[in-house]
């Protein structure tokens, strides 16, 4: 098992703490000893998942650098920061021509700016801890699926903001990465499988079974199974890694798309 920095050792901050992929992260780092700061707009998510981990809640908008200094100084007095999980993120549905400046800048914000913001204000605890940052991307960091290009230009960017983060404070013992799923169940996932779902019928189940239809392992990801990958990126068995892309998709980014026409056959 990683090794994650404990009680004594600063607090992980997990952005988008309240559901999906970031409670995962909150339920397994406090399982493993670590002091938790649950980051995220909704109340409500966070204090029921504070009420399972002993995380603290803090109710913020992770893109606002006014909500960071105040997180910040708090969490300054309390130990510090010593890794911090970027998981917030949203949609950015339609194509260019469809996205008018308002959806864009939405698109920026939730997806990328979340991700900046957080980074920027924690680094200086971090610096201090010599402590280490995983931004949680997306596949859509690597291809582009159909109709979403807010979503998809904002997770490309995620991956050249590791890139620089980690060349940067690499120098100064921070570590940089990021994660890559493909389909997750989540929530938001499963809003997304309604479209699959409405035209056909079906169960939200045979819905990912469609969508994974093509991905080696084929299936989706748990949001436990994406933790154990940032927690890993965040551990002292990760200590050589930085500014890397884990791609966390059960292969289906490994698949050459003109010969699937032979698994037809």
């Amino acid at each position: 098992m990683s090794h994650i920095p404990t009680a004594g050792a600063g607090h992980v901050v997990i952005t988008g703490a309240g559901t999906g992929i970031g409670e995962a992260c909150a339920r397994l780092f406090a399982a493993r000893g670590a002091r938790v700061a649950l980051v995220g707009r909704r109340r409500a998510p966070l204090e029921r998942v504070a009420a399972e981990t002993g995380g603290l809640v803090l109710e913020a908008d992770a893109a606002n650098a006014a909500d960071w200094a105040r997180i910040t100084a708090q969490l300054e007095a309390q130990g510090g920061i010593r890794t911090l999980i970027a998981c917030a993120g949203g949609l950015g549905a339609g194509r260019a021509t469809e996205t008018d400046d308002a959806a864009w800048a939405a698109a920026m914000r939730t997806n990328l700016d979340t991700a900046f913001v957080s980074a920027r204000a924690c680094l200086p605890q971090l610096l201090a801890h010599r402590g280490a940052i995983v931004l949680v991307a997306s596949i859509a960091s690597l291809a582009a699926g159909p109709a979403v290009c807010g979503y998809t230009t904002a997770k490309h960017a995620l991956l050249g903001l590791t890139r620089s983060l980690a060349r940067d404070y690499g120098p100064h013992g921070v570590r940089v990465n990021a994660v890559c799923p493909g389909w997750v169940r989540t929530p938001m996932a499963d809003e997304e499988m309604q479209p699959l779902i409405a035209p056909h019928g079906g169960t939200l189940d045979e819905a990912y079974a469609r969508v994974c239809a093509d991905v080696p392992l084929r299936r989706a990801a748990s949001p436990d199974e994406i933790a154990s990958v940032c927690a890993f990126l965040a551990s002292p068995a990760a200590s050589i890694v930085t500014g890397a892309t884990i791609v966390a998709d059960g292969g289906s980014s490994i698949v050459d798309v003109p010969t699937l026409a032979f698994d037809r056959l």
